[in-house]
């Protein structure tokens, strides 16, 4: 190997020791060394339990009820996880007694918080908890009227339009598992929906992923989604109509840097209590 090459085989080494990421893995002869295979062969069985480990739906309410909230358990159409992972539809709809249960808990809300297995129930066990319980003290200090928090079983994303429709909110945030990937077997997504119903599509949500201690810290992660409601009840939407600008207000703005520390200010977080139905979607729904 000439000397030329070391001073760049180095700087692909150390950039390897930035990221999760399959860079600079090395080679022995024309082949990837065994340690490398064995690492892959151990993230691809990771992403295969995390989207067939069972959900413990039970213990992830229990430890959501002890925030605070009033905690129900429903289940989506779909009967079992393989019919989920076969039927993506049914996993969009509530089952006829998740959807009794809900009408029955119908009042005057600002927000429903849904939290589902999706792809990867290893994500809900191992953050939804840290990351809700970051989120709610933001919410309560703008004085937001929740409704009970959801926990919902072999769900897509589609199913929190559902739901907070079903229990009259003005918006809706599901906390879902995502697709497992090669390095991130254990990655929540937050979806916000400004005036949910059945039958939207990804055009009218604003996403949030990768929420995870190797990805998007649990405080930084719940001030974005924290800004989303503010910004989607002051401009009544959601979706391709709504950017992400919470890092410049984050940046520029001692409201933001008060919202991580515990003191939230931003200015129009409730504006207006009066809903509105968002424009036709334009894209198809993802297969989350």
């Amino acid at each position: 190997m000439s000397e030329e090459l070391k001073p760049g085989i180095r700087q692909l080494a150390d950039l390897a020791t930035l990221t999760p990421a399959r860079v600079a893995l090395g080679r022995f002869g024309a082949s990837l060394p065994t340690r490398e295979v064995l690492r892959f062969g151990m993230a691809h069985a990771q992403a295969r339990d995390a989207v067939h480990a069972p959900f413990h739906a039970d213990d992830v309410a229990r430890r959501l009820a002890l925030l605070g909230p009033e905690v129900i358990q429903v289940d989506s159409a779909a009967g079992s996880r393989e019919e989920y992972l076969r039927r993506p539809d049914l996993g969009r709809r509530l089952s006829p007694g998740s959807r009794e249960a809900l009408t029955a808990k119908r009042g005057d809300f600002d927000l429903a918080i849904v939290v589902a297995d999706g792809l990867s129930s290893t994500a809900i066990h191992q953050n939804v908890v840290p990351f809700v319980a970051a989120l709610l003290p933001l919410l309560a200090r703008q004085g937001l009227r929740l409704a009970p928090l959801v926990v919902g079983r072999e769900a897509r994303v589609a199913l929190g339009d559902e739901i907070g429709a079903a229990l009259g909110a003005r918006a809706v945030a599901m906390l879902i598992g995502e697709r497992p990937g090669l390095s991130s077997p254990d990655s929540l997504g937050a979806y916000l929906t400004f005036a949910p119903q059945p039958g939207l599509t990804d055009a009218n949500r604003n996403c949030i992923s990768n929420i995870r201690p190797g990805g998007l810290a649990y405080e930084y992660a719940a001030f974005k989604l924290f800004w989303l409601i503010a910004e989607a009840f002051r401009r009544s939407l959601t979706g391709i109509g709504l950017k992400d600008e919470s890092d410049l207000a984050l940046a520029t703005s001692a409201a933001g840097k008060n919202a991580i520390s515990g003191d939230p200010s931003l200015s129009g977080a409730v504006a207006s209590r009066e809903p509105r139905r968002t424009s036709d979607a334009f894209t198809g729904e993802g297969d989350l």
